[in-house]
């Protein structure tokens, strides 16, 4: 089973940048599609942005694209966010995530990182 743990998480001023990053161990990631997620105070998770197992394609949401960029380094089993021109509002706790190649659910979960903006 593979395990991920979240880094990078911190304090930024509103038009900053930040680069998370998720680091596997216990199994390559190179058959899994990598997602990251976020939840903010008092609401529910949703999804930011999602790269697939093969690293050919990539997927984001509305509320990031052009701005967070995701990527994969599968010799350092490690996946990335860089987050750019930051908001207020992409205050959250960040979490990677890992589905095996690009079917059924996202079945492993980091613990969060936390991201907050100040204005």
């Amino acid at each position: 089973q593979v395990q991920l743990v979240e880094s990078g998480g911190g304090l930024v001023q509103a038009g900053g940048s930040l680069r998370l990053s998720c680091a596997a161990s216990g199994r390559t990631l190179s058959s899994y599609t990598m997602g990251w997620f976020r939840q903010a105070p008092g609401k529910e998770r949703e999804f930011a942005a999602r790269i697939s197992w093969s690293g050919g394609s990539t997927f984001y949401a509305d509320s990031v694209k052009g701005r967070f960029t995701i990527s994969r380094d599968d010799a350092k089993n490690t996946v990335y966010l860089q987050m750019n021109s930051l908001k207020p509002e992409d205050t959250a706790v960040y979490y990677c995530a890992a589905r095996f190649r690009d079917a059924g659910p996202w079945a492993v979960w980091g613990q969060g990182t936390q991201v907050t903006v100040s204005s």
